[in-house]
């Protein structure tokens, strides 16, 4: 059955085929496990469910899903052109001068070299200063619990798409 347009948003992420509903979720998360977990967890009675089967997904990522989820996201203080979302995410970075960008983008070249993968933070509602003394704070964790920071970075951010996915859809 394909969903109509005028059913609730819930009810249509609960009726899409599951390669429909997977690339809708890849937009959410780059991660094609987190995905299909996500996905099996239907049908979501609620949008509560639909968060509690984001946070079961994320806390079953293995490092290597993880690291997929982080390749979607782009360089905190660079949001991606074009990419409402990123920009939407980043616009604590819009306005911020210069010199603040300039130690930002040292930062996380910094970070990249320790960690391998990208500096990962909630970035909606923080500022750019904010977003670097929390990345200079957390360059000195060990990589394990840096990852486990990531993860719940990428909880948080999943849970504020798909909150908007479902008012957006409404």
């Amino acid at each position: 059955m394909t969903p109509s347009l005028n059913t609730p948003s819930l009810d249509r992420l609960n009726q899409h085929e599951d390669a429909v509903l997977d690339g809708i979720l890849l937009e959410v998360c780059s991660s094609p496990t987190w995905a299909r977990l996500v996905r099996l967890a239907r049908p979501y009675p609620a949008p509560e469910a639909l968060l509690a089967a984001n946070a079961a997904a994320m806390d079953a990522l293995s490092e290597a899903d993880l690291r997929q989820a982080m390749a979607g996201h782009a360089r905190i203080g660079k949001p991606k052109q074009g990419d409402a979302t990123s920009q939407r995410e980043q616009s604590g970075v819009s306005g911020a001068d210069r010199a603040l960008l300039d130690e930002l983008a040292q930062a996380n070249a910094a970070y990249e070299a320790r960690f391998g993968h990208v500096f990962l933070i909630c970035a909606t509602g923080r500022t750019a200063g904010t977003m670097l003394a929390a990345l200079r704070e957390r360059q000195d964790n060990d990589p394990a619990k840096e990852l486990e920071i990531v993860r719940g970075e990428l909880r948080k951010i999943n849970d504020i798409r798909l909150t908007r996915l479902l008012e957006e859809d409404a």
